[in-house]
């Protein structure tokens, strides 16, 4: 994979926190897809640094399983079955609606204005006969978390982003795959109804909006047969790992950690 379109020379400076800062967004803004492969040297190209740092970026998203490396010591992007999905949109929508809900009783004007701004943008970018996918992802989670930094609750927050890292490779296909949510700016219209029930105070339909854009998009994705199947999952993880159980998949070579 080409990171240098997708990244950013980090300063040395930060340099350990930039490589995972962006590494993490990567992954939460799903720039980067289930069962996609990295390589040390591919990231630390992209990055403009060596590899230690990506080295130790990549053991932190690898504890907190935003990653994973194969038996082979492939470092890839987790897949992820559907047991696994629902989990976490059950999760998602109990732990960001209880953001939301917070939010709504402490937003002020000027959070509210930052919320609304960001929704305008990604309302126009949906709009277009050809939004751009990038652009729609980003300003979704961009518009996300910013209604939940207005919960005040950092705890919380950490706990939503590392959710993020896990589910943002699949959580934005109804994007990518141009899908009826996006033609009949079904996401567009959850949107508006947070921040309707956010100007009125209502935490209440805040949090039921929130969670019906939530599970909005999980339905659309179960259904897309995107995620990988229970059994199918179980004879993977029992099969020897051999260059043809893995053929087909690589695109940027192994590494070792």
């Amino acid at each position: 994979m080409d990171l240098s379109a997708l990244v950013t020379p980090v300063t040395r400076q930060t340099l350990r926190g930039d490589v995972y800062k962006q590494l993490s967004e990567l992954l939460m803004s799903g720039r980067v897809m289930p069962g996609e492969q990295l390589s040390l040297r591919t990231v630390a190209e992209g990055l403009g640094v060596s590899v230690m740092p990506v080295r130790e970026a990549i053991s932190r998203l690898l504890s907190e399983k935003a990653l994973e490396l194969l038996p082979n010591r492939t470092l890839r992007v987790p897949t992820m079955t559907v047991s696994q999905f629902r989990e976490i949109t059950d999760i998602r929508v109990n732990l960001e609606g209880l953001a939301t809900t917070r939010a709504a009783t402490l937003v002020d004007d000027a959070g509210l204005q930052e919320i609304e701004a960001t929704n305008e943008r990604f309302s126009r970018e949906i709009s277009l006969e050809r939004p751009d996918v990038s652009q729609l992802v980003a300003l979704n989670k961009e518009l996300h978390f910013a209604i939940y930094r207005q919960a005040g609750m950092p705890m919380l927050l950490e706990m939503i982003e590392s959710l993020w890292l896990r589910i943002g490779p699949i959580v934005n296909y109804d994007f990518r795959s141009g899908s009826a949510r996006v033609t009949k700016h079904v996401s567009a219209n959850h949107h508006d109804r947070v921040i309707i029930a956010l100007r009125k105070r209502d935490a209440a339909a805040a949090s039921k909006a929130l969670a019906g854009d939530i599970r909005g998009a999980a339905e659309f994705i179960v259904s897309a047969g995107v995620l990988v199947a229970e059994d199918a999952a179980t004879e993977k993880s029992a099969r020897p790992s051999t260059p043809a159980a893995t053929r087909g998949t690589k695109r940027s070579g192994a590494i070792s950690t």
